[in-house]
């Protein structure tokens, strides 16, 4: 028997949508203000979630339970497959010294921590974005930066602040993509709508980014720099949005602005040296740091750019085919690699209903895929094996590394499992529908609002992909009803919901991971909410400016 989602329970909008943000409530408020760890957070989370699904919005309680029972395998792979390979690549590289090389060399382009997170955070980060997404970019720039000697948590809300512009080009356009399935828009409509509202805030986020740091000052003192990442990842990201298409937007970008800023910084040198801990200190003293020979530094960047071949490879839609054995005859392959599993009790049991989608019913798949071999983490473990005999570490040490590796993030991933249930629960009970139809009854000012469902939608699931399939419909159906244009409405879903990546418990316990802080994800949390909530607002004014007076910057469809 299917069950229907029901948004107004007891038939009082205002309270059924006070009663669905319980285990948001729940989850963020012991977190940032009562100081429980991810862990204790996120189960209380889940509990909440599950009582409100199952007592209040009548959801089956074996479904419920079924639904947190696949958010939390879905949590450990593909997610946490991610971060256990990247983070074992990153011992790897700190068991053969090559860390510290990779140091030296940035520091070599600049000691300055400003311009080194505009060249990690941002610039690699938006590479890896576009290649992986689904958290890579955050775990593996954290790390970085920790090694560059970051603070720890300034590396973790650094690296979450820094991948905000990429991500609704994330994973090869993979939001994009999945908006345009379900609102039933062109893709490249909707690649180049967000390529009219993102550029702005890729010149925005660096600079945020270093006043976060260093304040007003620091940014007076490298706004060229920032200028060059910044100018050249807009420029690149607005071209290849508007005339491309959103596959390869982030990967080239970040390449150019990568490759702009390194070059900028040959020839140019801000007028003093700010780094965490340190202060100013001079240009000429900052500069006298010990140098390592042209081959010793590409060796140590060696492993990365298997990484970064890797990731992109396993990304292309032809690698994945293939490695999920779609391209070959015999179906016992695919299910060898490829295994589809309907999830018990779950799978065909609950129905969307309107106006959360265009249909009169519409039937919520959940069904398990374990793809192994063409998993962006397979592809970064790939990468690792490669290097282990690069960096000159024997098997049996790299084995006993991959062992530590895994125990010491063993509670990192329970937490990741958990935070995914309660995802999982309040996305097949609707509850999540509730609270985004609060947001639809803003009326002429719905263009504002729309970007902040979509914030809402990621901080919810932890994926701009997830957000824009479970708000992608709704926002269609409420611009036609209140006769916005649903090109610019449903793009605001995602460029909006990049906003909320920050912010998500995914990836605040993916940073807190990688960079030793666990435990301590509620301090991420309040450190970058207002930066989150700000950022959202602003993309908000941007599209109910481009509803209104600046209508002209709305391409028109194809």
């Amino acid at each position: 028997m299917v069950w229907e989602h029901t948004y107004d329970p007891l038939g009082a909008p205002i309270l059924s949508t006070l009663l669905a943000a319980v285990p948001l409530v729940v989850l963020l408020g012991l977190l940032a203000f009562a100081r429980w760890s991810g862990m204790q957070a996120a189960v209380a989370g889940l509990i909440s979630a599950l009582a409100i699904a199952i007592g209040v919005f009548g959801m089956p309680a074996d479904a419920a339970v079924a639904a947190a029972a696949h958010g939390a395998v879905f949590g450990l792979f593909p997610i946490g497959w991610i971060i256990v390979t990247a983070m074992f690549l990153y011992r790897l590289c700190v068991e053969a010294g090559a860390l510290d090389v990779m140091k030296r060399s940035v520091m070599g382009l600049s000691a300055d921590h400003r311009l080194q997170a505009l060249l990690i955070a941002f610039s690699f980060g938006a590479f890896l974005e576009g290649a992986a997404g689904f958290g890579a970019p955050v775990a593996i720039s954290a790390a970085l930066m920790v090694g560059a000697g970051f603070p720890p948590l300034e590396a973790a809300c650094l690296a979450l602040l820094a991948n905000t512009a990429p991500v609704a080009f994330g994973a090869l356009g993979t939001p994009i993509i999945t908006l345009a399935k379900v609102t039933g828009l062109e893709e490249r409509d909707i690649s180049a709508m967000a390529g009219h509202q993102l550029p702005l805030f890729s010149l925005i986020v660096p600079a945020w980014m270093v006043c976060m740091m260093a304040g007003w000052r620091g940014l007076t003192g490298v706004w060229p720099a920032v200028l060059v990442c910044g100018g050249t990842f807009a420029a690149v990201q607005y071209a290849m949005a508007t005339f491309v298409g959103a596959a390869l937007v982030d990967v080239v970008g970040g390449v150019a602005s990568l490759v702009a800023l390194a070059a900028f910084l040959h020839w140019w040198k801000p007028a003093s040296v700010w780094r965490h801990g340190h202060g100013w200190t001079d240009r000429v003293t900052a500069s006298l740091i010990q140098g390592d020979s042209a081959a010793r530094i590409a060796w140590a960047w060696m492993p990365w750019v298997f990484l970064s071949l890797a990731v992109f490879t396993w990304g292309l839609p032809v690698v994945k085919a293939t490695l999920d054995g779609k391209d070959t005859p015999p179906r016992l392959s695919r299910v060898a690699v490829a295994p589809e599993l309907p999830v018990p009790f779950l799978d065909g049991r609950v129905a969307k209903m309107p106006p959360a989608t265009r249909d009169s019913r519409e039937i919520e798949r959940a069904v398990y895929r374990f793809n192994w071999l063409s998993a962006a983490g397979t592809g970064i473990l790939a990468a690792a094996l490669v290097s282990i005999p690069w960096l000159g570490i024997s098997w049996r040490r790299a084995l006993t590394i991959w062992l530590e590796n895994l125990r010491s993030l063993g509670e990192s991933l329970a937490t990741i499992a958990a935070m995914l249930a309660l995802a999982f629960v309040t996305r097949y009970s609707g509850t999540d529908v509730t609270l985004g139809l609060a947001l639809t009854a803003t009326g002429a000012a719905y263009a504002f609002f729309a970007p902040l469902l979509g914030w809402l939608g990621v901080a919810l699931t932890g994926s701009d992909t997830s957000s824009n399939a479970m708000f992608g419909s709704l926002q269609r159906v409420t611009a036609e009803q209140l006769g916005l244009d649903p090109l610019l409405i449903c793009t605001a879903n995602s460029t909006g919901g990049v906003m909320g990546k920050m912010i998500d418990a995914q990836s605040i316990v993916v940073s807190a991971t990688a960079t030793g802080t666990h435990r301590r994800e509620g301090e991420i949390l309040r450190r970058v909410f207002p930066h989150s909530l700000a950022l959202a607002a602003l993309m908000g004014l941007l599209v109910w400016l481009q509803a209104g007076p600046l209508s002209w910057m709305v391409p028109a469809a194809r």
